[in-house]
């Protein structure tokens, strides 16, 4: 490979939530640059323009069939947001319960059905699955066929999951019962024993074979942890208030890590950038998101110097990434006893909680997906304390009055990481909704100072020692989820 130079295009990037291709410079078996493209204009922005402000937690959840709960959330908070209000206190728990089921089906079908098999052979009964011509899969068979095994049971209690959400949201994908102003169902007794009786089973799996799998993977792939660290800054926008004031204390609290230190986080300083994204007006004229000011950014796909549907979101000029590594580092997180086990022998070190992991540990491939096995243990336990909080009977749901006019801001962690939805309401109207996605901070394009994206950041230095099979950029990319 020396002094040879490959471009290599992933195209389409498989076993991801949506439509994206990468493109790679390889010189002398490394990456030295990348371009992340994201090809499908969608528009919900420009759906719900002129709508009933109502109706928008219905619409954006329709963003994303994996994680809708968060897109109605977010949504629900910007219109309470608008209004001034704040929801009864039965409802802040029901929506919390609802949130953090799909966060645990999120993360268990991220790391079984999207990225594992970046790791182990998948079941011979899905061909379909590309395999690279040296996939680099290097698990003995013992370990590779409970992975299988796991695969498939995991399948199952993803559907567990979908149920836990469904019994306060009606149904899943796509809730029905989370309005503006709360939940629309009003929980009994039995269907908090129900919700109970699935957690058990979501339990067991999670603490008995996806934890021991996710760190028995870990140590053999400790080459992953020194690849990828990408800028190291990121951020968590907060979510699962803990009391019922609208800005208070949340179970991931909203903050930054910059620098190498910790910052508040302050909405007012994100900029939207298009100077690379198929999409007018031109970086200057764009203004805040939260509130929402400036022109709507409309579809341009003949524009010059653009490769992607994908806009380029910043703090401060800072390219942040989020997720669940961002979350459990931002909120130092505690690890499972099953983590506090295996550490020494995975990373040579005892840790307590993500922090003691160390930033570099933390911020790389590997670290990535283990931040999300450990997120699973830690969504259990917040579950926990939740149901024993829920009050069978009480109300659940109090109608926002929402003004014709007024400017609302909603911020949540959906399980890929910080989402926002701004809405501007005039005549009754929304006049402008914006939506700033996980997968925009994280897989968007330069900006206008030519800064990458946070994806194209972490594939730099990235080995490929074979053009033919470029599984670490891959795995890359799937351990951001997009």
């Amino acid at each position: 490979m020396s002094g040879t130079t490959h471009v290599i295009s992933l195209d389409p990037v498989t076993r991801i939530e949506g439509h994206l291709k990468a493109e790679v410079t390889v010189e002398n078996g490394r990456v030295t640059d990348a371009r992340m493209v994201g090809g499908m204009y969608r528009g919900f922005e420009s759906i719900l323009a002129g709508r009933d402000p109502a109706d928008a937690p219905q619409i954006v959840q329709r963003i994303c069939g994996v994680c809708p709960v968060s897109h109605d959330t977010a949504a629900c908070l910007a219109l309470e947001d608008a209004a001034k209000t704040a929801v009864p206190p039965n409802g802040r728990i029901a929506r919390n319960l609802m949130l953090a089921a799909n966060y645990l089906q999120s993360n268990i079908l991220h790391f079984y059905h999207l990225a594992g098999q970046d790791y182990f052979r998948g079941p011979d009964t899905a061909p379909f699955i590309p395999r690279y011509a040296r996939p680099d899969l290097r698990l003995p068979p013992s370990l590779n066929t409970q992975a299988v095994e796991q695969y498939l049971e995991a399948l199952e209690v993803r559907q567990v999951c979908h149920e836990m959400v469904a019994l306060l949201g009606g149904r899943m994908p796509h809730v029905q019962g989370m309005p503006a102003g709360g939940a629309a169902q009003i929980p009994t007794k039995e269907t908090i024993l129900e919700y109970a009786g699935r957690m058990k089973r979501v339990r067991d799996f999670a603490h008995n074979r996806f934890l021991p799998l996710a760190y028995a993977i870990a140590g053999v792939y400790r080459d992953l942890f020194d690849m990828a660290h990408g800028y190291g800054d990121a951020l968590c926008a907060g979510a699962f208030p803990l009391d019922d004031t609208r800005g208070g204390k949340q179970a991931f609290r909203p903050g930054l890590w910059l620098n190498g230190r910790d910052a508040p986080f302050d909405p007012s300083l994100i900029r939207e950038d298009t100077r690379h994204a198929w999409f007018t007006p031109s970086p200057e004229d764009s203004g805040a998101l939260f509130p929402p000011s400036g022109p709507a950014p409309e579809p341009d796909p003949d524009k010059k110097d653009a490769y992607t549907f994908v806009k380029a979101p910043s703090y401060a000029g800072r390219r942040l990434e989020v997720g669940p590594a961002a979350r459990m580092w931002i909120n130092d997180t505690p690890l499972s006893a099953v983590g506090r086990e295996r550490l020494p022998e995975v990373l040579g070190t005892r840790a307590e909680t993500v922090r003691d992991m160390g930033a570099d540990n933390v911020f790389s491939l590997m670290g990535r997906q283990l931040t999300r096995a450990e997120e699973v243990h830690h969504t259990i336990g917040l579950i926990e304390g939740w149901l024993r909080e829920l009050t069978p009977g009480e109300p659940t749901f109090l109608p926002p009055d929402i003004p014709e006019e007024a400017d609302g801001m909603g911020f949540t962690e959906a399980p890929r990481g910080a989402l926002g939805h701004a809405v501007r309401i005039r005549n009754g109207r929304i006049e402008r909704y914006a939506v700033l996605a996980a997968s925009m901070w994280n897989f968007s394009p330069r900006d206008a100072a030519g800064q990458r994206g946070p994806v194209e950041e972490a594939l730099i230095g990235v080995p490929v020692p074979d053009p033919d099979s470029p599984v670490n950029v891959g795995r890359v990319i799937r351990a951001f989820d997009p």
